[in-house]
């Protein structure tokens, strides 16, 4: 082999070749068989819960392009070494691109939203891996090859990698979830929500809008691609400890007398002082009428629901059923139908419980049945099973670390306690009294409040706290816990510089 860095490439080259040969097939039997994306998907799974956690509140929703890039960068030093131990033998090459296919063999066969088919895309990938560096290998130590001859097969490596991968992307794009989206219309609800009252929030004080904006609206989940389904592909099937087994088509839903509810939605992820919390109008129907409809036999505890890319989540029936909680599956976001990073076609919304126990986005199959039959997937994690969201509070404005003038600093927030309801909220400015802020108009129980408060606050440093108190009674601990098992406690506070 001439050098090193030429070795190095190599090994580079069949990893290119081994992945994209792998996306090309995967364009037809389904875009987690990508070995690539099957890997990153069994890393996902396979992360400690602190860790992931920890991705969550550092990268925000760019916690899969840091997995996906790190991957990256891993497995090309890895071919890269591969390479360079091959100078004068491939079996060290051969042996670790061969690793590569069988542990995406192994992703694939693992994922639970993929059948036996899908295994032909990681086995296309060891394949061409294995043949493109044995290939290579046997071209560049060949003693009539040119270095014309070994540059110009290394570029027809790089060229037919990428047609390969452009076309495997280009497949996978062949459903198309936006068109069918945009297909779906405008989505009238049968029952409103009540009109947001102008005093719902403060925006103009430092408060966010009542309503998140769609592209606003937080987004946690586990999905490397966002699901792509089409309206006109998507069933619901309903089962398990029922009367009836039942199967909904996307018309069956989208032809009902549709509600429209205001409901604010929490993460489990969120800290103290978090951003995962938002608010929106939900289009789509009432739960309660499609388990009903289903007939839930006695004994049933859980209802467990799975996503087109098999993630699954178990919600407790009581809060399914309970009418005045208001759960749904909802079609529809803020007047028009779901974007597809939320769960277009459909997806659960059961208010006042955290999102990993009560909003399954892209769902599409329901079982009816108890606590020890199934086990979602958060729950083998070891987070909280029924997991209430916590009574919260936090400060918008100031923001942490502002220099403000001295004097009249106004503090602005919101609060939510969904299901219960936010009585009121008190902050503390250093070592002060606690002060009752003013609340806006409460919209309904399951949707946050805003609040603020004004203080003469004198040149300095200080710190400003708040907590908040709901509507059971309860006034939010100061003692601080972390999300993991079921939601952080504690004040938020914010430190800011008067001048």
């Amino acid at each position: 082999m001439r050098s090193r860095g030429w070795a190095a490439l190599l090994g580079v080259l069949a990893l290119g070749a081994a992945l994209a040969a792998g996306h090309l097939v995967a364009g037809f039997v389904g875009v987690n068989a990508s070995p690539y994306l099957a890997v990153g998907n069994g890393a996902i799974d396979l992360t400690p819960v602190w860790l992931k956690d920890f991705a969550v509140r550092t990268f925000g929703t760019h916690d899969k392009l840091v997995l996906l890039s790190g991957m990256a960068v891993v497995m090309v030093a890895v071919a890269a070494v591969a390479g360079l131990l091959s100078r004068r033998t491939p079996l060290p090459g051969l042996v670790v691109i061969t690793g590569f296919g069988l542990v995406g063999l192994v992703a694939v066969y693992t994922r639970p939203d993929l059948d036996a088919v899908a295994l032909l895309a990681p086995l296309a990938s060891l394949v061409a891996g294995v043949a493109t560096f044995a290939f290579l290998h046997r071209l560049d130590v060949a003693p009539d090859s040119s270095r014309r001859t070994v540059l110009l097969a290394g570029a027809g490596v790089v060229v037919g990698a990428g047609v390969a991968g452009l076309g495997g992307q280009l497949l996978a794009g062949r459903r198309d979830a936006a068109a069918s989206r945009e297909a779906v219309g405008r989505l009238v609800p049968a029952r409103t929500a009540p009109m947001i009252p102008a005093d719902a929030d403060f925006a103009k004080l430092g408060t966010p809008a009542f309503l998140t904006r769609n592209d606003r609206f937080y987004r946690v989940d586990t999905a490397l691609t966002v699901p792509q389904v089409r309206a006109e592909d998507w069933s619901l099937r309903l089962h398990g400890m029922v009367d009836r087994e039942l199967r909904y088509r996307y018309g069956d839903i989208r032809n009902r007398p549709l509600v429209e509810r205001t409901i604010t939605m929490t993460c489990v992820s969120n800290e103290v002082g978090g951003t995962y919390v938002s608010t929106a109008n939900f289009v789509g129907v009432d739960l309660a009428d499609l388990l009903e409809e289903a007939g839930v036999r006695p004994g049933a505890e859980q209802l467990f629901s799975s996503s087109v890319d098999g993630w699954t989540s178990g919600s407790p029936v009581a809060a399914a059923l309970d009418r005045a909680r208001g759960a749904m599956l909802a079609i529809g976001m803020n007047g028009e139908p779901l974007p597809i990073e939320h769960g277009f076609p459909a997806r659960l919304v059961i208010p006042g419980l955290y999102g990993y126990v009560s909003a399954t986005k892209w769902v599409t199959d329901l079982e009816v049945t108890t606590w020890d039959a199934r086990q979602a997937y958060w729950l083998k994690r070891g987070w909280g099973r029924e997991a209430p969201i916590k009574t919260q509070s936090r400060i918008d404005t100031p923001k942490g670390f502002e220099t403000v003038s001295s004097g009249n600093v106004r503090v602005a927030g919101i609060a939510w306690a969904q299901h219960t309801g936010i009585a009121k909220v008190e902050l503390r400015l250093d070592d002060g009294p606690w002060r009752e802020a003013v609340l806006s108009h409460e919209v309904n129980l399951n949707t946050w409040r805003m609040w603020w408060l004004e203080f003469d606050v004198a040149p300095g440093g200080h710190q400003v706290f708040c907590r908040a108190t709901d509507k059971s009674g309860y006034t939010q601990t100061e003692l601080r816990a972390g999300t993991v098992p079921d939601g952080a406690t504690g004040w938020h506070s914010i430190a800011f510089t008067a001048r």
